[in-house]
């Protein structure tokens, strides 16, 4: 398996790579302008250390609204994978006192962390490292700068929360290839659909039972990361908590020619961020379609006592409701299954995780989306 993985790596990648040096060196002959962009990921710390993380990328320009059609957003999406990034680059990431120079991988990406600056205001929530990009391969007029943003959690949270985005905020079809290649391919931001209630419920879990309390949001998918720019719209299009968002690395480095599968990759981030507050509680959200029930009760096990609780969105698959009622049956867990919103929010209140006042705006905004859906 190893000689395979390392023909096909030398395959894939060099035929590439190879394509990508010739383009550029094509259009920086012609004279063109190649629009070279810094594209953040929205990332976590703590008071230690500030992690960023991102992507450089040229002719990368992605814009949707409401009234786009389908061809818009084909198009989108073709522009989406079919992303120019550039290796090698040299940046500069510097923040107060702190400055560190990064260099992005074959695929374009760049990531590490910098230390928390002695000046920096320890009650911030958020914090925004500069990134400047100061070598390339490809020639670019400075300065190309861009903000990162950095969450870190604030004393006054209480826990944090992890969810899944496909078929558990977002609506996908995930047990269905077809419907969800559909979905995907051909809406946005805008157009694609929220489950009933999630907006108001997560606001809730973010303000938690004080209403003030800030406790921060973490998002795992198992989608590539061409499709950042789009869930992450998703989430801020339909007023939810923003918050780092994990996805996959499908590129040609050779660590990634056999990416993790979805239950490793999820147990991997799920630890990553456990680990970097190891005094923090958290709850975990997912659906019923993809393994979320073994895959959280696996991370219970591996961080006794401190999953406050699991809640899980049935998706009226009916063989993997029944086994994920099975796995939370037998646990000691407080587990919930229900494809409604309302009655995972009343568990949550009942447990002291949310406002009591906020059922009524769950409330609210299911019934508000009933009317638009009938509309």
């Amino acid at each position: 398996m190893s000689d395979l993985r390392n023909l096909f790596y030398k395959i894939s990648s060099g035929a590439e790579h190879r394509f990508d040096d010739f383009m550029i060196r094509f259009r920086q002959r012609m004279g063109w302008d190649m629009n070279i962009q810094i594209c953040p990921y929205i990332t976590f710390g703590n008071h230690q250390e500030l992690y960023v993380k991102g992507r450089v990328l040229h002719d990368y320009e992605i814009l949707s609204s409401h009234d786009d059609a389908i061809w818009d957003n084909l198009l989108n999406m073709y522009k989406r994978f079919n992303s120019h990034e550039i290796k090698g680059a040299r940046l500069q990431v510097s923040y107060h006192e702190q400055i560190k120079e990064l260099v992005t991988d074959e695929d374009g990406y760049f990531g590490d962390s910098i230390a928390f600056p002695k000046s920096a205001d320890i009650h911030s929530i958020w914090h925004f490292p500069k990134l400047e990009l100061l070598e390339s391969a490809v020639n670019f007029t400075p300065p190309v700068e861009a903000l990162a943003k950095v969450v870190v959690p604030p004393a006054s949270a209480k826990f944090g929360v992890i969810s899944d985005i496909d078929d558990t905020i977002l609506k996908t079809n995930a047990t269905s290839i077809l419907k969800t290649a559909m979905y995907t391919f051909t809406g946005n931001a805008h157009s694609r659909l929220s489950f009933p209630g999630v907006s108001s419920f997560y606001r809730a879990l973010n303000s938690g039972a004080s209403g003030n309390e800030q406790n921060p949001f973490f998002y795992i998918s198992s989608s590539p990361w061409n499709l950042y720019d789009l869930l992450t719209d998703f989430i801020e299009v339909n007023s939810m908590p923003a918050g780092p968002v994990f996805l996959k690395d499908y590129g040609f480095s050779h660590d990634k020619i056999i990416s993790d599968s979805h239950d490793l990759h999820k147990l991997k981030k799920i630890k990553k961020v456990l680990d970097a507050f190891p005094e923090m509680n958290f709850i975990l959200i997912g659906d019923s379609g993809q393994r979320d029930a073994e895959i959280y009760a696996k991370a219970a096990g591996q961080f006794p006592g401190r999953i406050l609780a699991i809640y899980l969105r049935d998706v009226g698959h009916a063989e993997k409701s029944v086994n994920t009622k099975s796995i939370y049956e037998k646990s000691d867990l407080k587990m919930r299954l229900s494809d409604d919103t309302l009655e995972l929010a009343r568990h949550a209140a009942d447990h002291g995780f949310i406002a009591p006042e906020a059922i009524d705006m769950i409330i609210a905004d299911i019934e508000q989306s009933k009317r638009e859906s009938m509309q």
